[in-house]
């Protein structure tokens, strides 16, 4: 059989294919590449050597030092908060949105339908666009300042109970749960003793993005929470306004390298990344068991 090999047009395609895909890699890896090494280096390191330079463990250790002594280490308060506002949000949206997302999917009663249509409508609005009208109610609440002013919107997320609503319609088997109701289970029995056990990957995917969202949430918190009870995020706007290389004003008062300030950026990412790490098999399921038909 005659072997008929490709054409220079599909071959200069696949080239142009390849290129493309490098130029994309080292676009988003450049940038991660020098955030990693730039802790490791003093600020003149950044602006004379070469982006990848290497730096030394001494001038991390200062770095360090620099970051955690800043304003009485105020970056542990910030991660502290940080943590106590998404952790006290994620219990409160797996409270609400799994029982939720059940009960849109295999229960019937009035307005079901409407309501399924009002969480669809409301996962299409970006969250700027809230913030304003969130802004006006917590005020009226006299909740400014306080930390329910990010607990109680963070732990609103209709994408939760869209995605389990999704996974109870598709990946549980009704079947198995009119046996345990023919068995003399009462409905809450059902849901917490046969649907939770079998719905653990939707309820870790719904942690996770409820948990990453809430974490990198910046503008809300910036507008409800200042000073010291910011989370991490407004916590590194405020550190990058004491960086005198990008504002210059800030240079007879306290202020840190942009070294340090890379050291924070790898900080407040760290939380979301062991996260990630450790639950990516049950992402992996949750994402994929809601395809799969009974």
């Amino acid at each position: 059989m005659q072997m008929v090999g490709a054409s220079p047009a599909a071959w200069l395609g696949k080239a142009f294919a390849i290129l493309l895909l490098i130029i994309f890699v080292l676009f988003f890896i450049t940038p991660i590449a020098w955030l990693l090494l730039a802790p490791a280096k003093t600020e003149r390191q950044l602006l004379l050597d070469g982006p990848f330079a290497l730096g030394s463990f001494s001038t991390l250790a200062d770095n360090w030092q620099s970051l955690v002594t800043f304003q009485g280490g105020l970056i542990w308060t910030w991660i502290g908060n940080s943590a106590f506002y998404c952790l006290s949000a994620l219990a409160i949206t797996l409270i609400v949105s799994i029982p939720a997302g059940y009960a849109l999917a295999l229960t019937e009663f009035p307005g079901r339908r409407l309501l399924l249509m009002a969480t669809l409508i409301v996962m299409l609005v970006p969250g700027t666009a809230l913030v304003l009208p969130i802004f006006l109610e917590l005020s009226a609440m006299k909740l400014i300042g306080n930390p329910l002013s990010a607990i109680l919107p963070f732990s609103f997320f209709p994408f939760g109970v869209y995605m389990t609503y999704i996974y109870f319609s598709t990946a549980i088997s009704r079947d198995l749960l009119d046996a345990a109701r023919i068995d003399g289970a009462s409905e809450v029995q059902v849901f917490a003793r046969i649907a939770m056990p079998l719905a653990t990957p939707v309820i870790a995917l719904v942690a996770f993005f409820n948990f990453t969202g809430n974490w990198n949430n910046y503008f809300l918190p910036y507008v409800t929470l200042p000073g010291r009870k910011s989370p991490i995020q407004v916590g590194l706007a405020e550190l990058l306004s004491n960086v005198p290389s990008f504002n210059p004003t800030s240079a007879g008062s306290t202020t840190i390298s942009l070294s340090a300030l890379a050291l924070a950026t790898l900080i407040a990412v760290a939380p979301v990344m062991i996260v990630f790490i450790f639950a990516q098999r049950f992402l992996v399921t949750g994402m994929t068991a809601g395809g799969t038909k009974e």
